[in-house]
């Protein structure tokens, strides 16, 4: 196999409920200014995603509240190691840009302590980025968290988590007034279509233990790789507060190794609606 160092593979880590299909408009824009990626389906997503009839149309909510989720055994760690698996793997054409967003932050974050020798640059879009709290559920109790707009759709949720292992949302729901909410916090700028067809890309079920270990980056690993933060000034998930937030944590952990910050006037999901501008982003870190 060739081996022979060129130029940069970017890794593709998606956030939660969804999977490597998201990053496809992403990447036919880095294919046009000749760059390679990988999007990654963490475990237990992509076509790996659990999909039961109860959530089908018609859809039967008691039984799906009921239905053990393939998800609920998946840990952060199952998602490290597999995702240190394709690094180590694309490493050996050349440097590795590996980029998360949302929950995928935590991922890549983890995967900075692991290897960060094998990683060139983390780059994180609107994604949770740990250093004071161990994970995305205590900082969503910290004030930054307050302009969250997806919290508070309680009615969206399916089943008990706590027993279940997951949260679980009904994507599905033809409630007017819940996918109006659910549009306003996570895609206010797209079309109603646009949203629609998103949500049609999305799996019900996350992994509670994922969005709870340990995520926070360690100075003398992760904190020595080169990293870009991607702010989305008009996102109504992960409130920009919050995203500043995390930069300035992450600064003043390693003051000598700061935030390469760049900003995008979208929501948490509107980036992939502007993927040359994205592609543009990622192309300039490499040039």
């Amino acid at each position: 196999m060739s081996t022979h160092r060129s130029g940069p593979t970017f890794v593709l880590v998606h956030g939660s409920g969804t999977s490597s299909f998201m990053w496809a408009p992403v990447q036919r824009e880095l294919a046009l200014l000749g760059h390679r990626s990988f999007a990654v389906d963490l475990p237990g997503h992509g076509f790996d995603a659990q999909y039961p009839v109860a959530y089908q149309a018609p859809q039967d909510l008691d039984a799906w509240a009921a239905e053990p989720s393939t998800l609920a055994e998946v840990t952060l760690r199952d998602n490290v190691d597999m995702v240190v698996d394709v690094v180590r793997r694309v490493a050996e054409y050349g440097p590795v840009v590996l980029v998360g967003a949302s929950l995928g932050g935590t991922t890549i974050t983890q995967v900075g302590n692991a290897i960060p020798e094998l990683v060139d640059r983390l780059v994180y879009i609107s994604a949770w980025s740990c250093v004071q709290r161990s994970n995305p559920v205590e900082y969503m109790q910290e004030p930054e968290f307050a302009d969250n707009l997806l919290a508070p759709l309680y009615a969206l949720n399916v089943g008990d988590p706590a027993g279940l292992g997951v949260g679980r949302a009904n994507y599905r729901t033809a409630d007017p007034t819940l996918l109006a909410a659910l549009k306003a916090a996570i895609m206010a700028d797209g079309t109603d279509e646009q949203f629609r067809a998103f949500l049609n890309i999305l799996q019900p079920d996350e992994s509670l233990a994922v969005m709870t270990a340990d995520a926070r980056g360690q100075a003398d690993t992760w904190g020595t790789i080169a990293r870009t933060y991607v702010r989305l000034t008009a996102d109504r998930t992960l409130p920009v507060a919050m995203q500043d937030r995390l930069i300035a944590e992450a600064d003043a952990l390693t003051p000598d190794n700061p935030y390469d910050v760049h900003s995008l006037d979208t929501s948490h999901t509107g980036f992939l609606l502007r993927p040359a501008d994205v592609a543009g982003i990622l192309d300039r870190l490499v040039a």
